[in-house]
């Protein structure tokens, strides 16, 4: 999967907005691990990221192509330091955030409140039916 140019094009707009530039990073390659086989724990596909004005670092190992890595990398440096500059809630953030009250338990009214709307509704359903003989 290559990277087009217009994202390209798009992450250095977004680097110059956060203020990071190409000399200011140290990047280094590292053995991949985990799934992908032989490729992968063989070749440097894992690329580590470091914004020495910041001390802000990015490890990605998400695909198997070491620019699409690259790419990945300068992404996720450009996220975290959005979120230290800016310190709004990324949208990523958000999403975590939602699945984490999508998962949360109920609380005891909660139920019981959901408990009684279930007891009405099928009280209401009951009437619907025909007269059993």
């Amino acid at each position: 999967m290559a990277i087009t140019k217009e994202k390209l094009e798009e992450l250095r707009v977004r680097m110059e907005k956060c203020g990071i530039l190409e000399e200011d990073l140290i990047e280094k390659f590292i053995l991949g691990s985990g799934k992908g086989g032989q490729k992968v724990n063989k070749s440097s596909t894992c690329v580590y990221l470091k914004h020495i004005p910041t001390g802000l670092e990015v490890k990605c190992q998400q695909e198997r192509s070491r620019e699409l890595n690259r790419f990945l990398a300068r992404r996720e440096l450009c996220e975290k330091m959005e979120r230290k500059l800016f310190k709004a809630k990324s949208e990523k953030q958000q999403e975590i955030a939602k699945i984490r009250r999508q998962k949360r338990r109920r609380s005891r009214k909660q139920k019981e409140k959901l408990v009684a709307d279930k007891r009405k509704r099928s009280e209401t359903k009951a009437c619907r039916r025909p007269p059993s003989e």
